[in-house]
């Protein structure tokens, strides 16, 4: 299957910015999209953005929109999460994920801590 292995996460002061990355291996044809969770301290996972390995079109749950952006390298094979601005409600486990198919998301990494401050 796809393995998963997200870096960059740490801690930052509200407004500050963060990297998250996410490679892929294993076998990567099956990809249909890679996607962003995240899961706050009692709260559900929640969706963040996702990208489509063809074609690269990009989508984002309101609340960060015009504050995080999803990208691709495709020389690295590699996924990024910039996150701009953020706010201690963004505070999270932050998770890489794919899906084969335009269902669910159901092969995910390990997860990265984010912790913003006030």
């Amino acid at each position: 299957q796809v393995q998963l292995v997200e870096s960059g996460g740490g801690l930052v002061q509200a407004g500050g910015s963060l990297r998250l990355s996410c490679a892929p291996s294993g076998r990567t044809l099956s990809i249909y999209a890679m996607g962003w969770f995240r899961q706050a301290p009692g709260k559900e996972r929640e969706f963040v953005a996702q990208i489509k390995w063809s074609g690269g079109s990009t989508y984002y749950v309101d609340s960060v929109k015009g504050r995080f952006t999803i990208s691709r390298d495709n020389a690295k094979n590699t996924v990024y999460l910039q996150m701009n601005s953020l706010k201690p409600e963004d505070t999270a486990v932050y998770y890489c994920a794919t899906k084969e198919g335009p269902g669910s998301y159901d092969n995910w990494g390990q997860g990265t801590q984010v912790t913003v401050s006030s």
